[in-house]
């Protein structure tokens, strides 16, 4: 429920906008391609990141069939001016309903929105219905606002009135330009961004006042259930700085959100199904990413979890968070 695609052909936003840092291709005589923002290197990625067949091949080899699949975060641009943002989404979101339509037992789409304008993110959000989507990705923050944000809400209440999922995903991480030595925004700031998305949902009242909104939080929700302790004790201990919008423990809410099980480690994994349970534990692996679990789930294969823990995290949980039938991915 958690992999990451971008169509082989990406159109060259920062000269066609004329502004930006936007994120285009160089495909190389190797079959790989060099990710370039604006006109500086960003990273390099293999056919794996845009080639649907060899997804499939690869996603085989390791027993599984059916990917849930969505942008790079990188693509956000929530930066940019609303209307380019809107239309980089739009072929992002064709792109993925595109590959639904063609391959509707091995791929489920997750969209992209311009949360930097709520009107146009709720009209792409029902654009994203009519095409076949099931739900969107979205960043930490936006744009360094949190979540928690007001003007972010209508996103929010329109996604539980559509019945679209949101996935949460790290992004722009804090304190990035103080720590790039040892890759620590990816290693510290990835767990804390979530974290910090999970707190603002929680004590701006989202969570409160959208029961019915399915949000799943990446990287089994980076530090925010490990710390639930200290979260939980500066509630207790400092809630007229804490509990100002929100008075419930945020305790209250675990087991109410869904997580993927990208931890890399047994021992965390049954922290956090103890926690959470394992119908709110997914299968996510980051893939086609080196940080993510690209032996899907052999870590999980491997434990002495029981086989109905392992089923609900291999299938069961993640239907439940996108609200679909089984029965529509049996060949």
């Amino acid at each position: 429920m958690h992999t990451h695609i971008i169509p082989k052909q990406v159109p060259d936003w920062t000269k066609k906008f004329g502004y930006g840092d936007f994120i285009y291709l160089n495909h190389r005589d190797d079959g790989k391609a060099d990710m370039m923002q604006g006109g500086k290197f960003f990273r390099t990625i293999e056919e794996n990141c845009w080639d649907e067949k060899i997804r499939i091949q690869e996603y085989q080899d390791f027993s599984t069939q059916t990917q849930v699949v969505c942008t790079i975060p990188v693509m956000f641009s929530y930066w940019a001016k609303p209307a380019d943002c809107l239309e980089l989404s739009r072929f992002l979101n064709d792109h993925i309903a595109e590959l639904v339509s063609l391959y509707p037992k091995n791929y489920i789409g997750l969209g992209t929105v311009p949360m930097q304008d709520s009107d146009l993110a709720m009209r792409e959000l029902e654009r994203i219905k009519s095409i076949g989507l099931v739900g969107i990705q979205i960043g930490s923050n936006i744009n360094d606002e949190n979540l928690s944000e007001e003007k972010f809400f209508p996103i929010f209440e329109a996604c539980a009135k559509l019945g679209l999922a949101v996935m949460i995903h790290p992004w722009q991480m804090m304190g990035f330009d103080s720590m790039r030595k040892y890759w620590l925004p990816w290693l510290v700031g990835m767990p804390a961004e979530t974290s910090r998305a999970a707190c603002s949902l929680i004590f701006g009242g989202v969570l409160e006042r959208l029961p019915e909104l399915r949000i799943c939080f990446s990287h089994a929700g980076g530090s925010f259930l490990p710390t639930l302790g200290r979260i939980e004790h500066g509630f207790n201990c400092r809630p007229d700085l804490v509990a100002i919008d929100n008075p419930i423990n945020p305790r209250e809410y675990v087991g109410k959100f869904w997580v993927d099980c990208i931890t890399h480690d047994i021992d965390l994994l049954n922290y956090i199904l103890k926690m959470q349970g394992s119908t709110k534990v997914c299968l996510g692996t980051d893939y086609p990413f080196p940080l993510g679990d690209l032996e899907i789930g052999k870590f999980i294969e491997e434990s002495n979890l029981p086989p109905d823990v392992i089923d609900d995290i291999f299938c069961n949980s993640t239907l439940e968070w996108l609200n679909l039938d089984k029965e529509l991915f049996l060949l």
